[in-house]
């Protein structure tokens, strides 16, 4: 069973589905569907159609240039059947699709890395610029009140017991000069 892959889109067409366009120099052009094909025929460049992979790999949003990706070559000479060497293409198969999923995992990973970087440095320049928004205006009025306030004064205990004999001194004299004035 050989799966195909559409002209406009890439995407995959499997056996059954889809339409051939062939033209007068015999060249086959396969689509997945009808939107694809009539885009073609609108002669639409799938390079800056935006759902298309010929897209996404020109803008750089998928990865493009991979080792991983000349297994997937199409070969049209048939080999004799080697349950041997099925086994080992199978093994190798999965291994291949492993390390590409890895791989584009990585990819996709730098380019939120890089894309949350921006983001970032675009809120702080939002929130500089619309920083009159974000600051209440009460919050002036609570700054100019808290200034107004009278300070407290505290004391420590050394200063207390300080005031203190003073105080009584004072006491005492006053107390002294009544006894004498009586």
């Amino acid at each position: 069973m050989r799966i195909e892959r559409c002209y406009f889109c890439s995407s995959p067409i499997y056996p059954g589905h889809g339409i051939v366009f062939v033209r007068n120099d015999c060249k086959l052009f396969r689509f997945c569907r009808s939107k694809c094909r009539r885009r073609f025929n609108q002669k639409k460049n799938p390079r800056k159609t935006k759902w298309t992979k010929a897209y996404r790999k020109a803008a750089g949003k998928e990865l493009v240039n991979d080792p991983s990706f000349e297994f997937e070559k199409r070969r049209n000479i048939p080999l004799k059947y080697n349950r041997e060497l099925w086994n080992k293409t199978i093994e190798a198969m999965k291994t291949v699709t492993q390390i590409r999923k890895r791989r584009e995992s990585e990819f996709v990973l730098k380019r939120l890395r890089k894309a949350n970087t921006i983001e970032r440095e675009r809120d702080i320049k939002e929130v500089k610029r619309d920083m009159a928004l974000i600051k209440s205006p009460a919050a002036g009025m609570k700054r100019e009140k808290r200034k107004t306030k009278p300070k407290v004064i505290v004391k420590f205990e050394d200063e207390m017991e300080e005031e203190n004999s003073e105080e009584e001194e004072e006491m005492e004299e006053e107390s002294e000069t009544e006894m004498v004035a009586a």
